[in-house]
């Protein structure tokens, strides 16, 4: 068996809800306050898991957080039992119960970023868990996600998981949305491309949208992780795009093997990074779309480049979309003018995955991508792989525990907290993976 690469999704939590807390994401701001559904939406995501399990390609879950967050309310001033600091929060600042409700954590691609054991000095598979210091909802998931890869990936020999960055402006790091690997075999070394926004040093900037991912920060995670430095290159995303609302690299750029299939405005100085990243691997094949098929905004609204671009078998590539993708004449007819082309992607494959894009997180924003050997794949906690069993314990947690409608004010109910709790201490058995979360400390 060869090395290959295992997708682990993040299961959306039982606090899903439209608050808009995301300034730079426009899909997140458009459906501020409007009615979710988080059964609906966690239910979307495991049909996605499912489906690509079936078709061949590894599938494992990443769980939700403990939500509300109590203690970072605490840390805010609110007092009393945890059921009337949730009160007293919604009561007083709602938009703070919100940011402390978050479900954000679902999109595991920020969770944290990954280098496989081909690329890594010790020979580790490395993760370095994302700050996400530029918005407060995320900032607070650092330690919680820390200790979910280390219930997962928890076998020393093989994983090494590296807390996250200082939490300062210099070192904002978003994870694995800014981040691309190049190779042909997913078990040789490989070329780790890391995208950021913003420098210290005065490089061009967004003026509408703030840059999220620091250069600093990139820098800092690729000696974390270990990555061989002659295996390493940086890149600027264009800040006109940003200010589009391409809040990460992967709303306009995706990567598999020797492919990146990405917007002709995607990074500053496109040509020569082309140029750099083709000394490297020779076989490097860019899949530019130009603005005349496919305009920036466009992208952006049918998250046409955060999709997942996976590889069959016979070596060719299934590009994963959501259904707005589909659902746009000019996008979709883009796509089906590609698969004639010759390039690898030969397959489309669409979901369902509205309660999710009307967040603002596509296909590629609910997964983060570990590059695994065999041996490392057995390492792995079995009970978080897909299979028809876990889908079908899931789907029957999700009935249990989760609301079909949930909005702002709902969240001051003391029962949605304790439904939240009821709802993780199951699942840490289904996935077999501890005391997890803060309550069970």
């Amino acid at each position: 068996m060869k090395a290959r690469e295992v997708n682990f999704d993040g299961l959306v939590g039982p606090t899903h809800h439209y608050a808009g807390l995301s300034f730079g994401n426009e899909a997140s701001t458009k459906h501020r306050f409007q009615v979710s559904n988080p059964r609906l939406a966690a239910k979307q995501g495991l049909l996605k898991m499912k489906a690509l399990a079936d078709a061949g390609f590894p599938q494992g879950v990443i769980p939700p957080h403990e939500r509300p967050n109590v203690a970072v309310l605490r840390q805010l001033g609110f007092s009393g039992s945890d059921e009337q600091v949730v009160e007293r929060a919604g009561t007083q600042q709602p938009h703070l119960l919100s940011a402390a409700s978050s479900a954000s954590a679902m999109w595991v691609a920020n969770a944290a970023t990954v280098a496989p054991s081909a690329d890594t000095l010790d020979g580790k598979v490395h993760f370095t868990v994302a700050n996400l210091n530029n918005k407060f909802h995320r900032a607070t998931e650092a330690p919680t996600t820390e200790r979910l890869l280390r219930a997962i990936f928890r076998d020393g020999s093989r994983f090494s998981v590296h807390e996250a960055l200082p939490q300062v402006a210099m070192f904002g790091d978003e994870g694995a949305a800014n981040h691309n690997r190049f190779g042909m075999e997913y078990g040789e070394p490989g070329i780790q491309l890391f995208v950021y926004g913003r420098d210290e040093v005065g490089i061009a900037a967004p003026t509408r949208y703030p840059a999220r991912q620091t250069l600093a920060a990139s820098q800092a995670v690729a000696r974390l992780n270990q990555v061989n430095p002659g295996q390493v290159v940086f890149a600027q995303q264009n800040p006109e795009v940003i200010d589009h609302g391409v809040f990460h690299n992967d709303v306009i750029a995706v990567s598999n093997r020797q492919v990146l299939f990405c917007h002709e405005q995607a990074f500053v100085g496109q040509e020569v990074l082309f140029s750099t990243l083709r000394s490297q691997l020779p076989d490097f094949t860019p899949i530019q779309v130009p603005a005349q098929a496919v305009s920036v905004q466009d992208a952006v609204a049918t998250y046409l480049f955060n999709s997942q671009l996976l590889s069959k078998d016979d070596g060719s590539m299934t590009l994963v979309l959501p259904q707005e993708s589909q659902n746009h004449p000019g996008v979709w007819r883009y796509l089906n003018g590609l698969l004639e082309e010759d390039n690898p992607i030969s397959e489309l494959r669409v979901f369902d995955l509205r309660e999710s894009m009307a967040n603002g997180g596509g296909p590629a924003c609910l997964r983060l991508r570990v590059v695994l050997t065999p041996e490392e794949q057995r390492a792995v906690n079995p009970a978080v792989m897909m299979n028809d069993t876990l889908f079908n314990t899931l789907n029957d947690w999700v009935d249990r525990y989760y609301r079909d409608r949930l909005t702002q004010a709902d969240l001051v109910d003391p029962q949605l907290l304790r439904e939240g709790r009821e709802a993780l201490e199951a699942l840490t058995r289904i996935l077999q993976l501890g005391p997890v979360y803060p309550f069970q400390q």
